[in-house]
């Protein structure tokens, strides 16, 4: 890669068009996903190709709602290649962060995966940010324009970014309006973009767990916890509902099916009907007290499978506590025996220019 040539990072949620929009501006052929399923993987990057003369190469970056890797395993992934690039020499012109125009509504997923595109860029770097919307040919102009304007002025979507020195520009699909974004960028590039999670892991020189993207990615994996857990819950209250609603019912039917019958037989025999009317009373308290113990064996089950989940849930989370304090011990372990190697380098070469004979 020619040092000169432009690096542009391309952000976005799976789906939003960041593959279609590489291979728009760029002639590349990189395979763009269909469905829910992302086809990003990893960091890819184009060729370089000439906008106005100058030399441009485009990185595709994954989604953080990949259908089969954790947000930080995918944090990891663009670390990584941001840092690799960092330390070679090739930092960033910009970046475009895609939304979809013809999106009704900012979702839970949209605003997770810009949630993390803000911690990774940081506040500095936003003058050279556009935040591109794309897909305007699917929905009519007039509803288009109204959700542009509501994500540029809403305080929980773009509001704060453009005013922090971000762009929002469209693009209608063509190499040309590709280009026009591009041209932006080119125009306001005034040095190396140094995103802040590069700035915290290169030059304040702390790991990846310990970035502000980091932290962002651990707040969105804890609020998806949270969701499935209560989803879990929910589900587990409606299946106990169910099962006393079935139970109430089948029982319900059953007593029907008793009086019907010794109706019938009051009706053909007069004189079986006291017997009868006792035997149906026996029965219905036996019934009753029956359901009475089927309920509260449901609701002991249920009780039990919450106290099982929640004891496997603490079990999880005293795990994961562990892991982490293990991870962090051998952190400092490693680092004091670089100290410690780094001092005796030192020593010897202190001893070496000791023994130099002038």
């Amino acid at each position: 890669m020619d040092d000169s040539d432009l690096l542009v990072a391309i952000m976005g949620a799976t789906g939003s068009g960041k593959t279609s929009f590489i291979n728009v501006a760029s002639g590349s052929t990189f395979a763009v996903g269909e469905g829910l399923v992302s086809r990003t993987e990893a960091v890819q990057t184009t060729p370089a190709f000439q906008v106005d003369g100058r030399p441009v190469r485009l990185v595709d970056t994954p989604g953080f709602d990949d259908t089969t890797r954790s947000d930080f395993d995918i944090l990891r992934t663009i670390a990584d290649h941001l840092t690799s690039s960092y330390k070679a020499g090739k930092s960033l012109a910009g970046v475009i962060y895609i939304h979809r125009i013809s999106d009704i509504r900012m979702s839970g997923i949209a605003r997770k995966n810009f949630r993390m595109f803000r911690k990774i860029c940081g506040d500095s770097t936003l003058r050279n940010v556009v935040i591109m919307t794309n897909m305007w040919g699917s929905v009519e102009p007039s509803i288009a324009e109204a959700r542009e304007a509501e994500l540029a002025s809403g305080e929980l979507l773009f509001k704060p970014v453009l005013e922090a020195g971000a762009t929002m520009l469209r693009h209608s699909g063509t190499c040309e309006s590709a280009h026009d974004v591009l041209r932006h960028i080119i125009q306001n590039h005034g040095g190396p973009l140094v995103l802040d999670m590069v700035r915290q892991i290169e030059i304040e020189h702390k790991d990846l767990e310990q970035t502000d993207a980091a932290d962002a990615c651990r707040d969105e994996m804890a609020k998806e916890a949270d969701r499935l857990h209560q989803e879990e819950m929910e589900k587990a209250q409606r299946e106990i509902e169910a099962a006393l609603k079935k139970q109430e019912e089948e029982a319900r039917r059953r007593i029907e099916d008793e009086r019907r019958r010794h109706r019938e037989e009051a009706e053909r025999a007069e004189a079986e009907a006291r017997r009868v009317a006792e035997e149906m009373r026996r029965q219905r308290e036996e019934f009753e007290r029956q359901l009475r113990e089927a309920r509260e064996k449901a609701r002991e089950e249920a009780r039990r499978a919450q106290e099982e989940y929640e004891r496997q849930r603490l079990h999880r989370e005293w795990e994961a506590r562990c892991a982490a304090e293990r991870a962090e011990r051998e952190q400092r372990e490693l680092q004091a025996r670089i100290d410690q190697e780094r001092w005796r380098r030192e020593q010897e070469d202190s001893d070496d220019d000791g023994c130099t004979v002038q």
